[in-house]
């Protein structure tokens, strides 16, 4: 293998790794955000757990992460559950926080 194979294979790798873990992070994001959720809406114990499920389910509808945020939105209006859109999103993004770095220490 020549020098420019072997940085193009080391790449190749890297971008699945990232990707990977993205996923791996993303999925427990979803699984931190729902256990929030169903305890707003005093959901406990399986329950909790099983909406946990519902809301990492949510997010293979499609791409990026509305499907996630309509899912928790429409919950939180059915249940009546006070929590602007603001800081749904910026749960979201604390659990991403959150996510990553469980992930990183489980190295």
């Amino acid at each position: 293998m020549t020098s420019f194979d072997d940085r193009e294979d080391k790449y190749e790798k890297k971008f699945a790794h990232d990707a990977t873990l993205r996923f791996k992070a993303e999925a427990r994001r979803n699984k931190l955000l729902g256990l929030w959720a169903a305890g707003l809406m005093g959901k406990e114990g399986e329950a909790a757990d099983a909406y946990a499920k519902e809301v990492i389910k949510a997010d293979l509808e499609e791409a990026g992460d509305e499907d996630v945020f309509r899912k928790v939105r429409g919950d939180f209006d059915a249940a009546g559950v006070e929590q602007s859109d603001h800081q749904i999103r910026r749960h979201m993004d604390e659990c991403m926080e959150t996510a990553m770095q469980q992930i990183a220490n489980d190295k």
